[in-house]
């Protein structure tokens, strides 16, 4: 196959809406979605084999992989990933296989925190984070992400500020939503010495790890040092990096046996249950045989990050945004363009885009939006025309 072939360059808008999913069929066909991270290629020729296969057999029993259980496959591939690309090495019995990331953060923060204690979370957030953490009666404590003229950090004078006696977590999220920030060694490094000072666990959301440009490394916190990998559990999962949300396969690493135990004392292992065995058998496929795949992915993904930053230049310079560093994603700051409304709603009714809403990552943030680019160049550039067709009128 090409790369075109196998990423699927070539799907049309009506092939793309025939797939009954949410991100093109929320909006009536005269609205071009951006928003939901989900891209719209085909997914990768073993992940289609291996679910194929199941389908083929009629074998919807309970799995057994050569001998093995799915969900202890699954978590030797991670484990054998984590190493070659990496160097991180965990074992796979410190691996728990379930159906979903945000599952896995909930349960974390149960586990490792009571109701009233305070949980740090990097602001704009993916919002089922900020849900997570007020829906099983936490404090959420706000760092805020902030823009110093390249790029978006967070000040660690902020954070120590911001964290008193009650404060039990950091919920980290790298690369992170919706910023695309791939945070450097030093500021890992940074962050896990004031985890060890305030005896924080760090709840690592690494699930965009795979989409990370040329230029930046995506570093597992746990890989950092034992004193760090003590206090942190690492959630992930192929689907972002792969395209395969839907078949519901996340995990938990846990640093140490220690954190695995504490964990199953508040989380009994009946109640995390397990990936689908399509799930399960699609996440060994994507990371044991899919990397040419995602190569091909990377490199076209690339090319739309590099038009967005370009054509905005260009045509509309008052949308002002940092390129990515990671992720398919682009947080827009339209604050410049003086709008009535809020940016999701003037691009939804005078561009017919539909973005991720700025006010679901911040409250304060009615003025940005999130571009999901990955898709076809003809689709991408079909929603700059229209942005810079919005942006033009907007100004006369």
């Amino acid at each position: 196959m090409t790369s075109t072939e196998t990423i699927g360059f070539e799907l049309s808008q009506g092939a793309l809406r025939a797939r009954r999913n949410a991100k093109w069929n929320q909006y009536g066909p005269d609205v071009l979605p951006a928003f939901v991270a989900d891209m719209d290629f085909s997914v990768a020729a073993p992940i289609q084999a291996a679910i194929e296969r199941i389908v083929r057999d009629r074998d919807y029993g309970y799995p057994l992989r050569n001998g093995e259980r799915a969900d202890r496959l699954v978590a030797r591939v991670f484990a054998e990933r984590m190493k070659s690309r990496y160097g991180w090495e965990l074992s796979p019995d410190l691996v728990l296989p379930m159906a979903d990331l945000v599952q896995g953060t909930c349960a974390s923060i149960l586990a490792f925190s009571d109701p009233g204690d305070g949980v740090v979370l990097q602001t704009p957030n993916y919002p089922p984070f900020r849900d997570a953490i007020n829906s099983v009666g936490r404090r959420l404590l706000a760092l805020p992400m902030r823009d110093d003229g390249t790029r978006h950090v967070f000040d660690m004078t902020e954070l120590e500020k911001l964290v008193d006696r009650q404060t039990r977590i950091f919920l980290l999220c790298n690369p992170q939503n919706p910023t695309g920030r791939v945070f450097s060694r030093d500021e890992l490094t940074a962050l896990g010495q004031f985890a060890v000072e305030r005896d924080l666990i760090v709840v690592s959301d690494e699930i965009h790890s795979d989409l990370v440009y040329p230029g930046h490394q995506h570093i597992p916190f746990a890989s950092l040092g034992p004193e760090f990998a003590a206090r942190t559990v690492t959630l992930t999962s192929a689907t972002k990096s792969f395209n395969i949300p839907g078949l519901r396969c996340a995990l938990i690493a846990f640093g140490t046996e220690d954190l695995r135990n504490r964990f199953h004392k508040r989380i009994p292992s009946k109640l995390t249950g397990s990936a689908n065995i399509a799930g399960a058998d699609a996440t060994v496929a994507a990371w044991s045989e899919c990397q040419p795949w995602l190569d091909a992915v990377m490199q076209h993904l690339l090319t739309a990050r590099n038009r967005v930053r370009d054509v905005l230049a260009a045509e509309a310079p008052e949308i002002r945004f940092h390129a990515p560093e990671g992720t398919y994603l682009a947080w827009l700051d339209c604050s410049k363009l003086g709008l009535s409304t809020s940016a999701f709603q003037f691009f939804l009714d005078h561009a017919r885009i539909g973005f991720s809403a700025g006010e679901t990552f911040d409250p304060d943030c009615t003025q940005f939006v999130r571009l999901n680019f990955a898709t076809s160049m003809p689709i991408l550039d079909d929603i700059l025309a229209r942005m810079i067709g919005a942006t033009r009128q907007n100004n006369r």
